[in-house]
């Protein structure tokens, strides 16, 4: 077996629930299978639910005094893996997720000694719940803004679950998790482990 198949990996997975624990949270349980998964093929880390911590506004690495993010920043850096995971809100992102992306715009002007960005070789996933059509949509937003700030995109990196428009049900009300949806997050969790151990070994060329 090729060496970089085993390499062992760190990810991340932030929840953009706009609940706090411990209230139960749709996105925060796909967030745990995407982990689950991505463990299969050799991936360690945790799971951080933004909502707990205090994520100042502002496109900073850091915001002051309080700010929770310079610590979950750290996390990310030190991770080969990003999992994104959010509810949709009005046919889009939650706010906290968009929250996040506004503090990793930070990242464009943080660079290595050879002008890239740090996120660079780092490669991100995109996990979407809700009770409405969308996922595509609120993945499609996230994976741009994913992109520009450094992060890779394996093929299908996104896991989704949407009941029908104007019904009740959330996704962690389900007797078991549904066969296309695991389906669905096992090839998001083979292929970004294979895209973040083939950057791990075959960095990204200097930026000129």
């Amino acid at each position: 077996m090729d060496a970089t198949e085993t390499t062992p990996l760190r990810a991340v997975a932030l929840v953009c629930t706009l609940s706090p624990s411990p209230a139960p949270s749709s996105s925060h349980l796909l967030a745990e299978q995407t982990m689950a998964a991505l463990s299969d093929h050799g991936v360690s880390g945790k799971v951080i639910r933004i909502a707990d911590h205090d994520v100042r506004p502002g496109v900073k690495t850091d915001m002051g005094e309080g700010d929770a993010w310079p610590e979950i920043r750290d996390t990310i850096l030190g991770c080969d893996i990003l999992v994104l995971s959010t509810p949709i809100w009005l046919g889009h992102p939650s706010s906290i997720a968009q929250r996040v992306l506004e503090r990793l715009d930070a990242e464009l002007s943080e660079t290595d000694d050879e002008g890239r960005m740090l996120t660079y070789g780092k490669v991100a996933a995109v996990c979407v719940v809700g009770n409405e059509d969308g996922a595509h949509k609120v993945s499609a937003d996230l994976f741009q803004g994913l992109n520009d700030v450094g992060f890779s995109l394996a093929p299908n990196a996104v896991t989704y679950w949407v009941g029908e428009a104007m019904q009740g049900t959330d996704y962690q009300d389900l007797e078991k998790t549904p066969e296309k949806t695991a389906t669905t997050t096992a090839t998001l969790a083979a292929n970004t482990a294979h895209l973040a151990r083939r950057l791990k070994s075959a960095p990204y060329p200097a930026s000129s």
